[in-house]
């Protein structure tokens, strides 16, 4: 049997708190994902997943503080995102979506399923969602610095042209090896300005907001522990810069005590922080969030 054709991508936008929310969809007619990218990044990081799910109407916005949505105002912070998700949701008239959720955007998907399993029954977390909270008074520009180092320099930078920009990206060791005419679009949806004084179009004060919360609000690290929230972790065998030590481990995934039936986890070997969003691990995510789609169905 041959999979469906995918629609040609297109651009929409939905109605927020203080304007209009970006949003990349990859039309198909199955079931509606809602994809939500991590804290420096875009909608379109999640390309090579939509392209492996033809059978999945998908949904991608760029974050309040991000990309095309990098006009929408504060308060940021985890919460801004969840009504964000539940105002796109309620703008597609549809009564259910599975949330996929990579790095930030899965403590956000986490949270969100955790305030409203009615609406989000099922989520896909993809390197993040599950967290440890940060010792008490930790700076967090410096915990930030230290967790996702040159995401977070690049937002303080300026580049004198695209190329520039672009060798900044295809000079991180996390994604070298990788380099594409998709991660090149990816790279230019976040670049904003006239040259020679182009820089990212990340809003500080939105990353340090949802870091904050990533880092240390006790209602998002209790999220991924609430019996309603079921899903799937899927986590990277190595870190943010491809070295040996990941976010997760299996020492730290058994410290977590997450329920096995509720919420499994599972190692996608062979893949760092990013590219486990980038083929050929894209078409496990892509099956995880199939099979979550399918178990949402039967409820």
């Amino acid at each position: 049997m041959t999979a469906p054709a995918r629609g040609i991508v297109q651009s929409l936008t939905a109605p927020v708190d203080g304007g209009e929310l970006a949003v990349t969809r990859w039309p198909g007619d199955g079931p509606t994902v809602i994809a939500l990218h991590g804290i420096t990044a875009n909608s379109l990081a999640f390309t090579a997943v939509a392209e492996a799910l033809p059978d999945a109407d998908v949904y991608a916005p760029d974050l309040r503080g991000r990309a095309a949505s990098a006009v929408l105002p504060g308060p940021y912070g985890l919460t801004a995102h969840v009504r964000d998700t539940l105002a796109l949701l309620d703008h597609l008239g549809q009564r259910q979506a599975v949330l996929l959720g990579h790095s930030m955007g899965a403590f956000v998907a986490a949270l969100a399923a955790a305030r409203h399993p009615e609406r989000f029954p099922r989520v896909v977390l993809v390197d993040g969602g599950l967290g440890f909270p940060a010792p008490s008074g930790t700076d967090i520009d410096e915990l930030l610095q230290a967790v996702i180092g040159p995401a977070m320099d690049r937002l303080s930078m300026i580049f004198e042209d695209r190329e520039a920009y672009l060798e900044f990206f295809r000079a991180h060791p996390a994604f070298t090896p990788h380099w594409s005419t998709d991660l090149a679009a990816y790279v230019d949806r976040d670049l904003t300005g006239r040259s020679p004084e182009l820089r990212s179009s990340c809003v500080l004060d939105a990353v340090r907001a949802d870091g904050a919360d990533v880092l240390g609000d006790p209602e998002t690290l209790a999220a991924i522990h609430q019996p309603h929230v079921h899903g799937t972790l899927l986590w990277a065998e190595r870190g943010l810069l491809d070295e040996p030590q990941a976010l997760y481990d299996p020492g730290r995934i058994a410290e977590a005590a997450l329920d096995p039936d509720r919420m499994p986890a599972r190692r996608i070997a062979g893949t760092n922080h990013y590219s486990i969003l980038f083929p050929p691990a894209a078409r496990e995510v892509a099956t995880a969030v199939r099979a979550a789609a399918h178990t949402a169905g039967g409820r």
